[in-house]
């Protein structure tokens, strides 16, 4: 049968990368009204944080894609023999 770990595997990855950058962007807002510079680690380039939401998303369904493209099979399969 089909391994389905490749795909959840790349799905939990994209889900991870994006929560973190979701994190830095949603730190920005309080650091502008708090008037306070973010510290050097925690500095918050905006565009380089939507592209990793932007890769994240696609990563995710791509990764769906294939877990569907399983299943497919899997019923093809199925249904021929049986």
């Amino acid at each position: 049968m089909a391994d389905f770990s490749i795909p959840l595997a790349g799905m939990a990855n994209a889900t991870s990368r994006l929560n973190t950058a979701a994190a830095r962007i949603a730190r920005l807002p309080a650091a502008v009204q708090n008037n306070t510079p973010p510290d050097a680690q925690d500095s918050v380039s905006l565009s380089d944080d939507m592209v990793a939401l932007l890769q994240s998303r696609n990563d995710y369904e791509a990764n769906t894609k294939v877990v569907k493209t399983f299943d497919e099979m899997t019923k093809s399969l199925l249904n021929i023999l049986g």
